[in-house]
């Protein structure tokens, strides 16, 4: 998996834009982005409004949120803001030259982070549980054929035991602990501010008992052939990486669902009044269309139903995140992640 995304010729290593092969929340509205933009506004605020406000984007692809932000920041913000994109593929031509680009994040991170849909594409192993105990499943970079290998190593066999133990022969665990340190690895950069993980999950009661793996392709679900031909992805056990942002050091953390947490930041997929086509029709068809794009955002049986981790370090939750704390009875865990945590689109 290592290789065929991150290879010399991996698929993401050599640039290929992800809405070319499947559908996110950036891809399918500014809507995404907007809603972004308060919760920038909201972190901004809860920082005292420092001179600098880093905003980085972890796995940004072409850096479309970074692009909005910039492109509609408030006059007293934009000024501050230091727009940095993560991602291992060349430097997109036409970037605008506030943005930097780098493969790594910085040590240091004073604002705002965002990893939408960049978990899933860590590399990890799996498991398949056998009459002799749990084997490493092993697979042909050219065919995908697969077959079990040796024991999983200690460091495996405890995740699995702690966030996906194994009941019969045949059943898979994706081996999530390089997920948990990579997100771990965000939390301890962070000086203080919000770091968000946007990405489709399942929870510990409901892991799905044959694994998640799948690969993408030009818009559709193909094998998951370690070749570089085709993204390769794994659902994230998004519990297991809110333990591990809390043992980093965030001082306060929401684990919810992307439908809860753009409702709580303002959109709503409400049609706007039909008396308004008559009085106006553009204003009308443009109110329709912002109405179907948060709908495709809030579905929950869609990009609505994304796992949403929120973690700070130094300060509390943003007010429209600390309400959906509040309501998940104070320690901002939600439970409505489960297996039918939508694959991409």
């Amino acid at each position: 998996m290592e290789l065929a995304l991150y290879g010399a010729d991996g698929f993401y290593r050599r640039g290929e834009r992800p809405a070319e092969h499947f559908r996110t929340s950036v891809s399918a509205s500014s809507r995404f982005a907007a809603a972004l933009a308060r919760l920038l506004g909201e972190v901004d605020a809860a920082l005292g409004r420092p001179q600098r406000l880093d905003v980085v984007d972890i796995g940004a692809g072409c850096a479309g949120i970074l692009r909005h932000l910039l492109a509609h920041a408030a006059p007293d913000l934009a000024g501050r803001i230091h727009p940095v994109a993560v991602e291992v593929a060349p430097r997109p031509d036409g970037l605008p030259d506030a943005i930097t680009w780098r493969d790594a994040p910085p040590d240091s991170i004073t604002g705002l982070v965002i990893a939408n849909e960049w978990l899933d594409n860590i590399p990890l192993d799996i498991v398949e549980q056998t009459d002799d105990g749990p084997r490493l499943v092993e697979v042909c970079r050219t065919t995908g054929t697969e077959r079990l290998g040796p024991v999983p190593s200690p460091e495996d066999l405890d995740w699995i035991a702690s966030w996906w133990p194994l009941a019969e022969p045949g059943d898979r665990a994706e081996i999530g602990h390089p997920r948990c340190a990579a997100w771990a690895s965000v939390i301890g950069r962070l000086d203080a501010g919000l770091a968000v993980a946007v990405d489709y999950a399942h929870a510990r009661a409901d892991r799905p008992p044959y694994g998640t793996l799948t690969g993408y392709r030009d818009g559709a679900t193909v094998a998951p052939v370690p070749d570089g031909s085709c993204d390769i992805t794994a659902h994230v056990a998004l519990d297991a990486c809110t333990a591990s942002g809390q043992r980093a050091g965030a001082s306060a953390t929401l684990l919810t669902t992307q439908r809860n947490a753009l409702r709580a930041l303002g959109l709503t997929g409400a049609r706007p009044p039909l008396d308004l086509a008559h009085r106006d029709p553009r204003a009308y068809l443009v109110g329709l269309r912002t109405a179907g794009e948060e709908a495709e955002l809030l579905d929950a049986s869609g990009l609505g139903g994304f796992g949403w981790l929120a973690q700070t370090v130094g300060t509390p939750l943003p007010p429209s995140l600390a309400d959906l704390a509040s309501q998940a009875g104070g320690q901002g865990q939600s439970s409505t992640l489960s297996d039918s945590s939508p694959r991409r689109m």
